[in-house]
């Protein structure tokens, strides 16, 4: 599922083509749901083949990508969930491997996975600091969140069963960090699993929400932090008690 707003659009087309050519599980299909945030994004204008039955594109009043991402959730049909940001690049497999590890693994709830930065000049950057590849234990995610605050894997690579969003009802209603949000609160909830493999080109562009100034410090950020961490302690505690 993917949110788009208007300095997204652009990319649009390099997000559905890189996800047109993605290979699959026997027996699955994919669906893809473009949620506007706002009026006038023209998303279908964007796309080299907006007639894709597999493509669903609607609008809701504008409210950020958490807003978009929840009501694109709600028109979703899947048994699981796969973020694509709407300005991103899936790499080779990357749905392949999402799969398949949640068909090998029913106690797994969400896959996270490597990710490399794809720069204004079309150059790629890595990150150092993943986690070992495999089994991610409970709660782990959201430990190294609260000693760091930045999780230790990226919540735009993020692959989830359907009910574990449905439980806590879609990303968190935030003007920004809402996927973050959603990753410390699936990482209390369940086993997760990191995949090694790049899965990931994240674009940077200067028209992107990371960008803005309030979004790594200040009074916004702060409040988003003390929310994000609150909720996930009630929900550690409501499961451990």
């Amino acid at each position: 599922m993917t949110a788009v707003h208007g300095a997204a659009r652009p990319y649009l087309a390099s997000a559905y083509n890189s996800l047109v050519t993605q290979p699959l599980p026997s027996g699955w299909e994919w669906e893809w749901c473009v949620q506007e945030d706002g009026e006038a994004v023209a998303a279908k204008d964007a796309l080299p083949n907006p007639g894709d039955p597999r493509i669903h594109i609607s609008s809701s009043r504008q409210g950020g990508p958490a807003v978009a991402r929840t009501m694109a959730f709600a028109r979703s049909r899947g048994s699981v969930v796969k973020v694509l940001d709407a300005d991103d690049e899936l790499a080779d497999g990357a749905l392949l491997r999402d799969l398949t590890v949640l068909e090998e693994r029913p106690h797994i709830g969400w896959t996270t996975s490597r990710v490399v930065d794809l720069m204004p000049d079309g150059s790629l950057v890595g990150f150092e600091g993943d986690p070992p590849a495999g089994l991610i234990e409970r709660a782990a995610v959201f430990t190294h969140w609260r000693e760091h605050r930045r999780p230790q894997v990226h919540p735009a690579t993020l692959c989830v069963r359907r009910e574990l969003v449905d439980l806590l009802g879609g990303w968190m209603a935030l003007p920004a960090s809402e996927d973050t949000g959603l990753l410390t609160a699936l990482s209390v909830l369940s086993e997760g699993f990191f995949i090694p493999d790049v899965s990931l080109r994240y674009r940077r562009h200067g028209g992107q929400s990371t960008a803005h100034p309030a979004h790594r410090e200040g009074e916004e950020w702060a409040a988003r932090m003390q929310v994000i961490e609150s909720r996930t302690l009630a929900l550690q505690a409501l499961l451990n008690s």
